[in-house]
């Protein structure tokens, strides 16, 4: 996921209009005008979809472009993977999506993996996994969690060229089939000829053709039986809460769990929410870099993080609460305490009212020694030009490693899987305006889908020094979704010494793969 569009998740805090109700019997049924609204997005302003699908341009324009065509290529490997050698095919494809009437409406590129030697396929999960943006492509979730991975140094720093890959002992193969998706308009997934592109990014509309894509590929490969698992990434967390009640509702498809990784707090939060949600991140980066004082500094992280916590809902949020009426004692000690927890400075949190934007955080923390934080990876450190800026000139941490993952993507693509084209991979999409409608309500939707399939489980991942999404805003999202006490035991936790992509790192990586296998097999009857 690239900067630009990864920038977009901070838009994702508030919501505008709605989208048409849909048949959900059918895939892509009369997308210009049909898509599926679940009932808790369902009250707010609708809005005119078939004149989003159609203008521009008009259906005259589209006369005579080519319509796409599907294409595969189908290959055969095995890898070292959990301490096992494990056969298995790939398949590089792309599916048309098709309107009821047959009209393509858009192709999706994807790649399979799938196990060989199972006898039994409606025994052997299958996870369909994405990345966010929104506007990324699949590139880094399938480079970082299928069977091959770029060599990378041990805490996911990048290394210069020549770029090579490695069997990935930490990929989820051996407990899951796995279906890389690239989302309409990234990767090699694109709109058909004469379609709008606008009619593909929002909320509802991209969980409707990812639900339309699932349905027509365990329909072709016969995986309706199959316990069935959604994994998405940053934004891809959102479509993932979303997904799992549109696909209930449009297909009468049941997933056995989702799997948030690094995810989105998608709720409608204030200035000052955000603020506390952002401080037991900025406390956990500053104890990574050894800056805090010693009574904070001596804990371990899963202590130091707990006592941020504790502090930012408690007397932080209520001093942010109190706002001009603090008194001048309460307010120097506010003042100190933020100081204590974030190794800024007294004066620095003065000038910013008692609260820190991330974008002036990521130059502030260490603009006496010329550097900057990361921003999905706080440990990584980068260097301006100007020193004195107001934000950082680029995120260090995406700088490091995306060079490795892209080149080792499009030589993997082309040479192993035997994928050949000439069309351009988009790895990040200009899909902006993305339709924010019905985001306030993502959470409910899951909670709704949660309770009426009653067996769907749910497991989170957080990165400690992931700044893009920080841990606990996620963890306040889950904590106000309102599930009924016998469904708590469906959810869980996972923490991480990395960041957004805690893949990247040697140790953390193997802690992953064992956390999401572990709930795999857990999620589904053996």
């Amino acid at each position: 996921m690239s900067l630009h569009s990864r920038v977009v998740i901070t838009l994702l805090l508030t919501g505008s209009a709605l989208i048409a109700h849909a048949s959900p019997q059918q895939p892509g049924a009369g997308r210009a005008e049909q898509t599926t609204v679940p009932q808790a997005q369902q009250s707010q302003q609708p809005r005119d979809r078939a004149r989003a699908a159609q203008m521009p341009p008009p259906e005259a324009m589209a006369k005579g472009l080519a319509a796409p065509q599907e294409k595969s290529s189908v290959t055969h490997h095995s890898a070292r993977i959990a301490g096992q050698s494990i056969g298995y095919t790939a398949t590089a494809a792309t599916y048309v999506i098709k309107n009821d009437d047959g009209t393509p409406k858009a192709s999706m590129f994807y790649v399979a993996y799938t196990k060989d030697g199972v006898t039994d396929p409606a025994k052997r999960p299958i996870s369909f996994v994405y990345n966010g943006g929104p506007g990324s492509a699949s590139l880094f979730t399938h480079m970082g969690l299928g069977p091959r991975r770029p060599v990378l140094l041990p805490d996911g720093s990048g290394m210069p060229a020549p770029y090579t890959t490695v069997d990935n002992e930490d990929s989820f193969l051996d407990a899951t089939d796995l279906v890389f998706i690239d989302a309409i308009s990234t990767g090699f997934s694109r709109p058909a000829a004469g379609e709008n592109p606008a009619q593909f990014h929002g909320i509802i509309a991209d969980a409707n053709w990812f639900a339309d894509f699932i349905y027509q590929y365990i329909t072709r490969n016969e995986r309706w039986s199959s316990p069935k698992f959604l994994i998405g990434e940053s934004y891809g967390t959102t479509r993932s809460a979303e997904l799992a009640g549109v696909i209930q509702e449009r297909h009468q498809i049941y997933m056995s769990g989702v799997v948030l990784l690094s995810a989105v707090a998608f709720s409608n939060f204030g200035a000052d929410d955000r603020s506390e949600f952002f401080l037991p991140t900025y406390t956990a980066t500053a104890w990574y870099h050894k800056m805090l004082a010693p009574d904070l500094q001596k804990l371990t992280i899963e202590e130091v993080a707990q006592k941020a916590r504790e502090f930012a809902h408690g007397e932080y949020a209520a001093a942010l609460q109190k706002g001009d009426s603090l008194t001048p004692a309460e307010h120097q000690k506010i003042v100190e305490q933020i100081a204590h927890f974030t190794a800024l400075s007294p004066k620095y949190i003065e000038q910013a009212n008692l609260r820190i934007s991330s974008f002036r955080w990521f130059k502030e923390l260490k603009r006496d020694q010329r550097r900057t934080i990361g921003r999905l990876d706080s440990r990584f450190l980068g260097i301006d030009v100007d020193a004195a800026g107001e934000r950082n000139e680029y995120d260090s941490s995406e700088a490091s490693y995306e060079g490795a993952y892209v080149a080792t993507f499009q030589d993997y693509v082309r040479r192993d899987l035997k994928w050949e084209s000439d069309m351009y991979y988009t790895v990040s999409a200009n899909v902006r305006p993305w339709d924010q409608t019905g985001n306030t309500e993502v959470a409910e939707v899951l909670r709704a889908a949660m309770t009426q399939q009653t067996h769907l489980k749910l497991l989170v991942l957080c990165g400690y020094y992931d700044v893009a999404t920080p841990f606990n805003g996620i963890e306040h999202t889950v904590a106000h979704m309102h599930l009924d006490p016998s469904l708590k035991k469906n959810v869980g936790f996972a923490y991480y010494e990395a960041g957004h992509m805690m893949y990247i790192d040697d140790h953390e990586r193997h802690k992953l793969h064992k956390d999401v296998v572990e709930f795999i097999q857990a999620a589904y009857r053996h």
